[in-house]
């Protein structure tokens, strides 16, 4: 047996004996396959075009091969990721030893640290990029969006586990039908907007969906947490969800993909669509009646060792993945086109290579990693100097990032 093989057995052994009795396995499970999905959906259903002047833009196979939106579908899994984090907000709401508020600023501390780091970093290096080493600022314009692109989702997330203690009030007195009426929000907007008088609704009136559109997932989570969501209602919303899913989609004309295709005018996630609860609900349906057979299948140390890593590493890994691709693009910028990584995404080969590259990515955010990873611990030693200044980078960043500077 390997060296290598040896330290990982050791490693999962040594994880496997420090996890206590009580620690919901399942959960943690699909924690970290939503987790994993997002890297994988970005690498794989992100391109890069390479203009005259050198600049990378964005692009994607799916304006060439429409026929890969079911990939997204599957790789769409932002309702799995909301649906466990309420049931864990709820688990957690419990055991909180101080008050509301204390609870509240522990979690949103978590949340925002990473964020603040990683927008921090990416301001400090966009002048040494350009000015230093003549990166066009089309590509680092090109980098923000997408460095900012999975950003939003902590927004959304920091603002719905503020509103955990109404979402158990609800729950506790409507279960599962405490998420009734975002859906039903949702589909008043979705009709507005695309339905016989959508000329004269105001463009505006779709960020309506954004808070109902993600909080859905989350008060199914947290009525599951509360143990008001039983098999029979686990059925109704896999079947339910994947039956209006399909029927949004062939009947209703909603795009097939789940992600925004670069010259498209519609898109199904920002903000989310009627078609995005659909395959929440789904899936919410799907993990629950998983969930007794997902934690057995953990039980086993070689299996529970990734998941305990993926899911410590969790904000590290929705904040810093784009900048592991950015770190192989935008050198590879400088050599022309490069099959899968830099080129139009709009034949086989390119698939082929990019599927090649994942590994590469995977490995630069692994190395990346190890730095980042302490934007996620409390700021101990930073005094409040340096908390001002990487605020300040952060907000700069931003503005630059949206195009507002």
């Amino acid at each position: 047996m390997s060296t290598l093989a040896v330290t990982a057995r050791k490693t999962a052994a040594k994880i496997e004996s420090s996890t206590p009795a009580h620690r919901d396995r399942a959960i943690d499970g699909l924690r970290a396959l939503a987790l994993l999905a997002v890297p994988t959906g970005h690498w794989l259903l992100g391109g890069f075009t390479l203009s005259a002047d050198g600049a990378i833009h964005n692009a994607s196979p799916l304006g060439t091969f429409a026929g890969l939106a079911p990939v997204s579908w599957v790789l769409q899994m932002l309702g799995i990721f909301f649906l466990v984090g309420g049931f864990a907000s709820v688990l957690s709401y419990r055991r909180r030893k101080g008050s509301t508020g204390e609870w509240l600023k522990g979690r949103l501390a978590r949340l925002g640290r990473p964020v603040l780091g990683v927008t921090a970093v990416w301001a400090a290096l966009l002048p040494l990029l350009h000015f230093g080493l003549g990166v066009p600022v089309d590509s680092l314009r090109t980098a923000s969006t997408l460095v900012v692109q999975p950003l939003w989702f902590v927004g959304v997330y920091t603002v719905v586990t503020a509103l955990t203690p109404y979402c158990v009030r609800v729950a506790r007195r409507l279960g599962v039908w405490a998420a009734a009426p975002l859906l039903g929000s949702v589909a008043v907007v979705d009709f507005l907007r695309y339905g016989p008088y959508a000329d004269a609704v105001p463009s505006w009136l779709s960020l309506l969906n954004i808070l109902p559109g993600w909080l859905f997932a989350y008060q199914l989570g947290v009525s599951w947490g509360e143990g008001r969501v039983t098999r029979k209602h686990a059925w109704a919303l896999l079947l339910g969800g994947a039956a209006l899913f399909a029927t949004l989609l062939l009947a209703f004309g909603y795009p097939a993909s789940m992600v925004g295709v670069p010259g498209e005018a519609r898109t199904n996630s920002h903000p989310p669509s009627l078609l995005v609860l659909a395959l929440a609900a789904a899936q919410s349906g799907a993990a629950i009646l998983l969930r007794e057979r997902l934690g057995r299948l953990l039980k086993r140390p070689a299996l529970w060792a990734p998941v305990v890593v993926v899911n410590l590493s969790a904000m590290t890994i929705l904040c810093w993945h784009q900048t592991a691709m950015l770190t192989a693009a935008i050198p590879g910028s400088y050599l022309g086109e490069v099959p899968g990584l830099v080129g139009a995404p709009d034949s086989v080969g390119w698939i082929l290579a990019r599927l090649a590259w994942m590994p590469v990515f995977a490995g630069l955010l692994v190395l990346i990693g190890r730095f980042a990873r302490g934007f996620e611990s409390p700021w101990t030693t930073a005094g409040p100097a340096r908390r001002v200044l990487a605020g300040l980078l952060a907000a700069g960043f931003g503005v630059f990032a949206l195009g507002l500077g």
